[in-house]
């Protein structure tokens, strides 16, 4: 019996052992490094444990895990859900499809419709794609509506809101050597997802993923083109462009890919099959 107690107090002293060596590596780190960043002690590193991001190399799952969170907040208290089902079983079929097809078909992806008049539609990591009813009712047919989600999946595929979010903390002073605390991360991801910053090579990189998904799904690629023409002759930018820089300058590349692949045909046209779906929203 003597022996078990010394055999369960060694196993238990090597656990705390390299806990506590796990705390001074993690404090020689935010230490020695040179640069400026916000201090966290060792009992903060010591009660957050796992809720520490390091974005550098987050991986799939944490990404997954951190948009969930993000979504929640969103949900909760920044916007209102569209909850009529079919229009969301609509929206989904239309946004799983072109998941499937997308450079990134290795997460999962939830597709929300945004209780909203504004033309707009925006993303978060993890795979979380929004549309509002604005744009919804913006949309001619099934394949502009697709050539807008296309889009945000392309964001996602690039991890575009991960490095955003990265930029952003250290702008903010709020990064450290040992990552970004996960509250304060999810409070940057709704920044984020809501003020939409995205830089215009981003822009043109989800363009490009956009328009390849968008023809490996059977749309018509000519549909983002025609959409975006369509929103800049209103009378005011819809959300959708305004927050979105250089969009003549990206028409005139989507052509010119477009054209490059020969992509004229694809299917999505029928603006009658299409208003049908949507006919809750009339």
């Amino acid at each position: 019996m003597l022996n078990s107690f010394f055999f369960i107090f060694s196993r238990f002293s090597r656990r705390w052992l390299y806990l506590l060596l796990s705390v001074l590596v993690a404090l020689g780190i935010c230490i020695g490094s040179p640069q400026k960043t916000q201090a966290i002690s060792w009992f903060d590193i010591l009660i957050q444990g796992v809720q520490i991001f390091q974005l550098s190399n987050i991986s799939d799952q944490e990404e997954v895990q951190l948009g969930k969170e993000i979504n929640q907040q969103l949900v909760n208290s920044k916007i209102q859900l569209y909850l009529n089902q079919n229009v969301n079983r609509y929206v989904n079929q239309i946004g799983q499809k072109l998941a499937a097809n997308s450079t990134r078909s290795d997460i999962p992806y939830t597709f929300q419709v945004v209780k909203n008049e504004s033309v707009n539609a925006f993303a978060t990591m993890g795979g979380y794609v929004y549309v509002t009813t604005g744009l919804l009712k913006a949309a001619d047919n099934e394949a502009q509506l697709a050539s807008v989600i296309a889009h945000e999946i392309g964001h996602i595929a690039s991890r575009h809101s991960i490095e955003q979010m990265r930029e952003t903390a250290i702008a903010r002073g709020v990064a450290t050597a040992a990552g970004l605390e996960r509250n304060t991360a999810v409070q940057i991801g709704v920044d984020l997802a809501l003020r939409r910053p995205n830089s215009r090579e981003d822009e043109f990189e989800a363009d490009r993923r956009g328009l390849r998904t968008l023809g490996r799904a059977g749309y018509a690629q000519s549909a983002m083109v025609a959409f975006m023409q369509k929103l800049l002759q209103q009378r005011s930018l819809p959300t959708f462009l305004s927050t979105h820089p250089a969009t003549n300058e990206r028409i005139t590349a989507l052509k010119d890919e477009i054209n490059s692949q020969k992509g004229y045909g694809g299917g999505g046209l029928n603006n009658a099959a299409y208003e049908a779906k949507i006919q809750p929203l009339s």
